[in-house]
């Protein structure tokens, strides 16, 4: 008798028609009962695979498709259709986030089943084990106790790289997010300079300030870059320093050099910028992008819904934790930073063409 059960042995067996035939030639030389004794299965199954060896041979013991010819539940051609043209355009989004952001009536497993039938579905980069999980950690700080800053170049995504070219767009991203809530505030300019960071976090501060945003405790933090921090020899703290920490409420942290998980969560805003906007947008003039700009953002910060912090928007977790907020701390549009620059100098009668380089903005 066979030592293991039929079906265990067909559930770990790479090529199931070769138990199959051993069942077939030994029915055909002792009978079907008893090679349902020494195999393990009934006379029923045995009988079947012999009537199908003798109709089509060796290839008739694979195992035929249960599904059903003429199913019910048959996914319209209309909804595949828009399931395909979804991911088309948006090939960073992932089947879930398709099916909740647009209605789609099918599941996630027929939706990946249709995007891999159509060769759309891309094999990620496998990404190193998460060590520490400071998620639930950051959920219980206060709002804005910690607003990450950082700079982003855009001259080296090939999608953007020529539309900049040719349409004189912005070549930094100037980025604040908040950990807890996870909003961000973008700025653009030219040039990635210890003046523009400086303006950025000036304006920022008191957009916070106008929206009810108490900062008393907190902290911004940056990298160690000279747009933050500075001359490497310089004996003073830099401007972007003490515009944060004039305010007699905020602080400015570094991070160590190289450490840059610390900013986990202005990186993971700048790659979904890049996936979600600068992959899949076209731009035909400098006005045009920062109408886009704005209208990403606003959808960043007021409707798209971030499945690590509970499928729940930024503005939702601000409206939640503190009522008294007001909604337009989520309206801000992007700052292009060198019209601000300029327009400032102007207003103060400077002499541009001599004020160029590392001038601070003066502090009101």
């Amino acid at each position: 008798m066979c030592p293991y059960p039929y079906y265990q042995i067909m559930r770990t067996s790479k090529d199931k028609r070769y138990l199959r035939l051993k069942i077939v030639q030994y029915a055909n030389q002792y009978g079907n009962k008893p090679a349902a004794r020494v195999f393990g299965v009934t006379p029923k199954t045995v009988r079947k695979w012999r009537a199908r060896f003798v109709q089509t041979g060796y290839q008739g013991l694979k195992e035929l498709s249960r599904a059903p010819k003429n199913p019910a539940s048959k996914i319209p051609e209309t909804m595949r259709e828009k399931a395909i043209r979804l991911k088309r355009k948006l090939l960073s989004f992932g089947a879930e986030r398709i099916k909740r952001d647009f209605d789609l009536t099918i599941s996630v497993k027929a939706i990946r089943k249709i995007w891999k039938e159509k060769g759309l579905l891309k094999k990620k980069r496998r990404k190193h084990k998460t060590k520490n999980d400071l998620r639930a950690v950051k959920a219980k700080w206060r709002l804005f106790e910690q607003i990450d800053v950082d700079t982003k170049h855009l001259y080296d995504m090939p999608e953007y790289w020529p539309q900049m070219r040719a349409n004189k767009l912005p070549r930094y991203q100037y980025t604040a997010r908040d950990v807890v809530s996870g909003p961000q505030f973008l700025g653009f300019a030219d040039e990635c300079s210890l003046t523009y960071a400086t303006l950025f976090a000036d304006i920022l501060i008191e957009h916070l300030k106008k929206c009810g945003v108490d900062l008393h405790d907190c902290r911004f933090q940056t990298d160690n870059g000279t747009e933050f921090v500075g001359s490497w020899q310089a004996k003073e703290d830099s401007a972007f320093t003490k515009v944060v920490q004039d305010t007699g409420m905020l602080k400015h942290h570094t991070i160590p050099p190289g450490a840059c998980t610390y900013q986990a969560d202005v990186e993971t805003a700048h790659r979904l910028i890049e996936d979600e906007f600068y992959e899949v947008e076209r731009f035909d003039s400098r006005q045009e992008f920062f109408a886009k700009a704005a209208t990403y953002l606003l959808w960043f910060n007021v409707a798209r819904k971030n499945s690590y912090k509970g499928n729940r928007t930024p503005w939702e977790i601000v409206q939640t934790r503190d009522p008294t907020i007001k909604p337009e701390i989520a309206t801000l549009p992007p700052l292009f930073l060198d019209d601000i620059w300029y327009n400032k100098m102007s207003y103060l009668n400077l002499d541009l063409k001599s004020k160029r380089g590392y001038d601070v903005v003066p502090h009101p």
